[in-house]
């Protein structure tokens, strides 16, 4: 026996006899298996499958190879399976084409053999073992206990599951007890939410912001000043020819608590809602008296005190949306995350400027919302950079997400808030209310003070 795990096989006799490794199985040679008995080698005999156990098999015959002939080597030597592990391929049968990993049981084909577990240092495959490593599952030893984790399996047992934290933030949204968690201004803040762009969410967020802050014990108004009446549809407010609307304040004179219509399901939330008339009530206010200020009289007149009246607006700067500038005291600019909404966004501002010049000095821009934001384009990110360098802390720090529960309330004649409440939608909405009525609270303790 040599260092290096060769020995003398006493089979080959006379001087030019070779040194032989255990490691080596030449094509051909007989198997030792040290009963006494004749040398014999299995013709299904794989020991990289099954381990020190042959199969039954006959004789092979045997042949000379020259010393020089290399050690056969692993098939499945690199792959980054252990050394001691079984080998993932199924055992070799008799007449199946021979696959990767796979050999036929021929005479006279070479079968790579495995060094026995006496023999020290064991080498399989060309890695050194050490002779003191506990056997694998190849020699008979049970496999060791499996401590492979699933990325499935939370890693702490106090993370709530989704549907848990789901649940918890629609408590938290519906407020079911009816409690006020959301403060409330010390005066009427009238918010214009406007955008000469279409499509950028000026409805949907008039509604949400609306039912999020009236779920919360804020008294709330709306008035739908859009001709196409998608912020009464959102509400369930009905709004169909003969209904009153707002086009009866504006042009006859009704007081705005004769239209008002309250909203089912939300007890503080209040709509003034808008019918197909209010289409013709740009050309007919062109003649009418201080046309510009109708609205802002209709609103101050309300005998009851709210604690927030949301404007929406209709994607045009003609006299409806001028109406609604010199009503309100705040403006809401919903921009939608792409160069578009950003193109236009300096008329809109110089528009207000010009309201706020001739029509209503107190008129400014407080709050900008940014709306249908995709975390997966570089476009979104951009557009959200270049708005919060512009406006600063009039920028929400709440950005409303993509989200297909947004678009489908309105089909249920609901906002998210209540169609969805767990969604991402109901949650970004509610913490842009959040952040609205707190900041409403700071503002007018520092205007106090």
């Amino acid at each position: 026996m040599h260092d290096d795990g060769r020995y003398d096989d006493p089979r080959v006799t006379g001087p030019g006899a070779d040194p032989v490794s255990r490691e080596t199985s030449y094509q051909g040679w007989p198997v030792d298996d040290g009963s006494g008995g004749p040398a014999t080698t299995p013709p299904d005999y794989h020991p990289l499958v099954h381990g020190d156990e042959p199969v039954a098999g006959g004789p092979r015959p045997t042949s000379s190879v020259p010393a020089n002939v290399p050690p056969a080597r692993d098939p499945h030597e690199g792959t980054g399976r252990p050394v001691n592990a079984p080998s993932p391929h199924p055992a070799p049968v008799h007449g199946d084409a021979a696959g990767p990993g796979r050999y036929e049981s021929q005479p006279g084909t070479a079968v790579p053999q495995q060094a026995t577990p006496q023999a020290a240092p064991d080498r399989v495959a060309g890695v050194v073992v050490p002779s003191d490593t506990p056997p694998g599952p190849g020699y008979g030893a049970e496999p060791a206990a499996s401590t492979y984790v699933s990325r499935e399996t939370p890693t702490r047992e106090e993370d709530d599951p989704p549907l848990a934290m789901e649940a918890m933030r629609a408590v938290q949204i519906l407020n079911p007890s009816g409690e006020v968690t959301m403060p409330r201004p010390d005066r009427t803040r009238v918010m214009c939410v406007a955008n000469q762009k279409g499509g950028v969410g000026k409805t949907t967020t008039t509604v949400n912001l609306a039912v999020a802050l009236a779920l919360h014990g804020n008294r709330v108004l709306v008035v739908d000043l859009d001709p196409q009446g998608n912020a009464s549809t959102g509400l369930n407010v009905p709004h169909h020819t003969g209904v009153p609307d707002v086009y009866d304040c504006l042009i006859n004179g009704v007081p705005l608590e004769e239209v008002a219509q309250g909203v089912e399901g939300i007890p503080n939330l209040w709509c003034v809602p808008a019918t197909i008339d209010l289409a013709g009530a740009e050309i007919e206010l062109v003649s009418v008296v201080a046309r510009e200020s109708r609205l802002a009289r209709a609103i101050a007149a309300y005998p009851g005190h709210f604690d927030y009246v949301f404007i929406d607006c209709p994607p045009s700067l003609g006299l409806l949306t001028v109406n609604a500038l010199v009503a309100a005291q705040e403006v809401l600019i919903p921009i939608q995350c792409e160069y578009y909404a950003l193109e236009g966004l300096n008329q809109l501002i110089n528009n207000i400027n010009l309201v706020r010049q001739h029509l209503n000095p107190r008129l400014e821009v407080s709050t900008i919302l940014l709306t249908m934001y995709d975390r997966r384009t570089r476009l979104a990110d951009a557009v959200e950079q270049d708005v919060r360098n512009h406006f600063g802390d009039k920028v929400l720090q709440a950005v409303i997400p993509r989200n297909v529960r947004v678009s489908e309330a309105p089909s249920y004649g609901q906002s998210v808030m209540t169609y969805d409440p767990g969604s991402r939608g109901a949650t970004s909405y509610f913490e842009a209310a959040q952040e609205i009525a707190e900041r409403g609270v700071r503002e007018s303790v520092s205007r106090n003070a």
